[in-house]
């Protein structure tokens, strides 16, 4: 595992805990995806989804706006690096969309348009 992937997984965690234990009654829906910190460690992406329609994916976007601040600062006090990252939080579509894919392959299978073929002998 690389230095970077390293670093984006610790940031994943530090960031996922602190929002599950510090703004746990706020934060509850919310789960941090993946991170990509930028290899001069000045800025990361911090991708994140949420439990909920469109009311709470707004309330989150919302909620870690307020909070960017005080997470990037208890961030650079748990987790030592050269530079403390600013934060860039950022919707993580993939879930919804592999929702939608097997809603999707559900609803063929239901109809019987979807069969899986037998492995060739």
């Amino acid at each position: 595992m690389s230095r970077v992937a390293r670093i984006n997984e610790l940031v994943r965690r530090e960031l996922s805990d602190l929002l599950h234990i510090r703004y746990r009654d706020r934060a509850v829906g919310i789960t941090v995806t993946d991170v990509n910190v930028m290899p001069d460690l000045r800025s990361a992406r911090v991708y994140y989804s949420v439990l909920g329609g469109a009311k709470e994916r707004l309330d989150a976007e919302r909620l870690l706006s307020e909070l960017k601040p005080q997470l990037r600062s208890s961030l650079g006090k748990n987790v030592i690096l050269k530079y403390t990252p600013s934060l860039e939080f950022v919707f993580d579509e993939s879930m919804e969309r592999g929702s939608r894919t097997l809603a999707i392959l559900a609803e063929l299978d239901a109809k019987g348009e979807f069969r899986e073929e037998e492995p060739k002998k």
